[in-house]
């Protein structure tokens, strides 16, 4: 089975930026503020079938948010965003789950909203690139997720059927666009996080990816 991980926040710990957040803004809380307004626009864009680079969302929306706790934002602030991004640590538990899955034979790619060199530039930085084989942007298709074009895509360079595919991540939509392609899904339920309530549930979940890739190695 081919493993397809999520990278921004199911990987990787966007937590490292709150100190930027709390020094621009005056209160770390502002960047899961920023982000939800990031895939709020991320989502409006894709159903419209609209395509902006998800770093030229992501300045866009620092703009807005800035403005909302009286901050102006420089240039000088979005390069520090961009760097900050750039150099995310991956959450604890995150190299032990991959290999976990590695050694029970399953393959290990990622897909994410960023173009491929922020991609590759995290998945280095944050010590994973090693563990998967391939790094893959929805920049290849030009629609964000949850576009089921972006998972099919990675479906179609990897020669693998939806069925024998499972998505994991840790966002809800993430979740449903992948079920959407036929891919199996694991959603990995940070900070007490629950799946759409209107959507069909997750194939397995768990509270971190320990737990995640304990119940994807035990799938039938």
């Amino acid at each position: 089975m081919l493993c397809v991980f999520d990278v921004n926040e199911t990987l990787l710990d966007l937590a490292a930026l709150d100190g930027f957040f709390a020094r621009l803004t005056g209160t770390a809380a502002a960047r899961a503020e920023w982000f939800d307004l990031m895939i709020h626009n991320a989502l409006t864009l894709t159903a419209a079938r609209q395509y902006r680079p998800f770093g030229e969302i992501g300045g866009a929306c620092l703009e807005a948010v800035a403005g909302r706790h009286g901050a102006d934002v420089t240039p000088d602030d979005k390069r520090e965003l961009a760097e900050g991004l750039g150099s995310l640590p991956a959450h604890p538990e995150a190299a032990r789950a991959i290999e976990r899955l590695r050694d029970a034979g399953f393959g290990v790619v990622t897909l994410t909203n960023s173009v491929a060199e922020v991609a590759e530039s995290q998945l280095r930085n944050s010590g994973l690139r090693p563990l998967v084989s391939t790094a893959y942007s929805v920049d290849s298709v030009r629609l964000l997720k949850p576009a089921p074009e972006s998972y099919r895509y990675v479906l179609e360079r990897e020669g693998v059927e939806a069925a024998d595919a499972v998505l994991i991540a840790a966002h809800d939509w993430d979740i449903a666009g992948a079920a959407a392609a036929g891919l199996k899904t694991a959603f990995v339920s940070r900070d007490g996080r629950v799946p759409l309530s209107a959507a069909a549930a997750p194939t397995v979940s768990g509270g971190d990816l320990a737990e995640v890739v304990t119940r994807i190695i035990g799938l039938p």
